[in-house]
């Protein structure tokens, strides 16, 4: 196909961030309505706020060749190409779609290629064969992002305030859902790097971040009746509300995460290997795909070695443990002789501020299913498709990883993945009831 950018003018700020990710905040970002100085109007920190995530997007996409971009390694996994594409394609779709009078759309196909799941939204292609599409290509995609992000700065500096105000909720939904799709770009090509038999790097001076033990083993919780879920007005999913009440403890939530001189241990031990450890479908996968080990690791001349953002790397015994699933994880507490803490419980601990390294390593399997809290209900129209159909079949982990966008993370926040996935920055810390 041939494609027709326009005259878009770039206007994406030049990058000012060289590391290759930033430790995550234990806050949410700072909401569009408070003003960053008071000369700013709304217009000027909606257009910061977008900028600067869409040039986020940009700086993690910029050490990948257009192969790089191309590549779908497998079906749970998409081409940073496409993650570029259809977070623009979430901007042109919901914010000037709906809401620029005049708009015209960079291509007719694109709602149909880069549409993810927004069924009100019209067709889709299909999910597993979203590599396959070798046209547009990387530099396409650009000019399409440079078109939308035009765009949108138009809007923001000729709307209204009243109607900036009534859309900035949507537009904080907007630079968080990209935000999402940055964590997204990592795990996706860490994972087509993985397979590739020369073990290329993303960023040769990546470095896995550093963790540090402090205080005692376990944090006690006694028994209480407690709030969890969001309970103001500052960005949130919709997941996470209402906030309601609910008991917890008397339980330990372990202020460490499990690290991976701890997993050799198992592994020793045969942890894979004891059936009477797992679930029958943790072990049922685990014989399927032949785990013997945490994701990316690779047993090479008979040591361990993991797949990194810097390429292959030995793997470090005092770093806490990362690529496992939520049935790894239950295996390997029950080998522990201890359990995974509920979502309620790692929420209740996590207020104290004494968990080590809740944030910014690896999200943390929960035990606890996906499904709403009482009294929950979607919102209207395509965007209620964001979060609440996927109530059913998968388990939530919290926290936040190495690869999470700063200011995206939250003591509230509820990510969610099946049983047995594991190409995420996914890891664990335990609970005790004894």
């Amino acid at each position: 196909m041939v494609l027709e950018p326009g005259n878009a003018n770039n206007v994406l700020l030049s990058c000012l961030e060289k590391n290759v990710t930033k430790p995550a905040s234990a806050t949410a970002a700072p909401a569009l309505s408070s003003p960053s100085s008071e000369e700013d109007s709304l217009a000027q920190r909606l257009e910061a706020a977008f900028l600067a995530v869409r040039n986020e997007t940009e700086r993690r996409a910029a050490p990948l060749s257009p192969e790089d971009q191309q590549i779908q390694s497998m079906p749970d996994a998409s081409p940073a190409k496409w993650h570029r594409a259809h977070t623009t394609w979430f901007w042109e779709q919901f914010l000037l779609g709906e809401h620029a009078p005049g708009y015209r759309p960079f291509h007719p196909d694109f709602a149909f290629l880069f549409n993810s799941y927004y069924v009100s939204a019209g067709p889709r292609h299909a999910r597993n064969h979203r590599g396959d599409i070798t046209r547009p290509s990387a530099d396409e995609v650009g000019a399409y992002r440079r078109y939308v992000d035009a765009a949108v700065v138009k809007f923001f500096r000729e709307a209204s305030d009243d109607k900036l105000a009534a859309l900035a909720p949507l537009v904080e939904v907007g630079l968080n859902h990209e935000q999402q799709h940055q964590e997204l770009m990592f795990t996706d090509i860490l994972h087509a790097f993985a397979q590739n038999p020369v073990y290329p790097a993303y960023d040769p001076n990546w470095r896995f971040p550093l963790a540090t033990r402090a205080g005692d083993d376990w944090l006690k919780l006694n028994e209480g009746i407690h709030t969890v879920g969001h309970v103001d007005d500052s960005f949130h999913f919709d997941n996470e509300k209402p906030a309601h009440r609910a008991l917890v403890g008397p339980v330990k939530v372990a202020r460490n995460l499990v690290t991976n001189g701890e997993w050799l241990a198992f592994m020793r031990d045969g942890g894979y290997a004891k059936a009477t450890l797992w679930l029958m479908d943790g072990f049922a996968a685990a014989s399927k795909d032949d785990w013997q080990a945490p994701g990316h690791w690779r047993e090479v001349d008979g040591a361990w070695q993991v797949m990194t953002l810097a390429g292959l790397k030995p793997v470090d015994p005092d770093a806490p443990v990362c690529h496992v699933s939520y049935y790894e994880a239950d295996a390997f507490a029950r080998w522990a002789g201890k359990h995974l803490p509920t979502e309620m419980e790692w929420e209740v601990a996590a207020r104290t501020g004494q968990l080590n390294h809740a944030f910014g390593i690896v999200w943390q399997w929960t035990r606890s299913s996906y499904s709403p809290y009482p009294g929950y209900r979607a919102l209207e129209g395509a965007l209620g498709e964001y979060n609440g159909k996927f109530m059913i079949n998968q388990l939530v982990l919290r926290g936040s990883s190495l690869a999470t966008p700063e200011d995206h993370s939250r003591i509230t926040y509820r990510n969610f993945f099946y049983p047995h996935h594991r190409w995420q920055f996914t890891g664990l810390r335990l609970a005790d009831y004894v």
